[in-house]
């Protein structure tokens, strides 16, 4: 090129990669602020789950006399170690029945349980 002569014009493409690239970031950016909440509250239930199996077993054990206590105060007790809270107790003969729920966010997530010995009529294994 000489001196003096005009530059080239530049072609009508020019900054699309950043464009591309800001929209590509703001898309893994929005997709991750939805799913994040979506996967911990899965963790979160499978949380619950644990402290209602706990609090189950909790109560079985102590309706057996494996454990002195209260079977339904014993399934709130370890609920709450587990970070959970039990709405319902039931225990029939040796077979306890255990609800707990944990608040999540808006949401208020729950699971069941049930705990005994094997053998009994109507246990956990039927």
């Amino acid at each position: 090129m000489r001196r003096g002569s005009p530059r080239p014009a530049s072609p009508p493409d020019r900054g699309s990669g950043t464009v591309l690239a800001v929209g590509v970031l703001g898309s893994v950016m929005l997709l991750t602020a939805v799913l994040l909440p979506l996967f911990a509250a899965l963790v979160v239930g499978q949380a619950v789950q644990g402290a209602a199996d706990a609090a189950a077993l909790a109560a079985a054990d102590t309706a057996s006399g494996v454990v002195a206590g209260v079977p339904c105060a014993a399934a709130a007790e370890a609920a709450r170690l587990n970070g959970a809270s039990v709405t319902v107790c039931t225990v029939e003969g040796l077979i306890a029945s255990v609800t707990a729920v944990r608040g999540y966010l808006v949401f208020e997530l729950g699971a069941r349980a049930r705990a005994g010995p094997p053998d009994s009529p109507g246990g956990p294994a039927n």
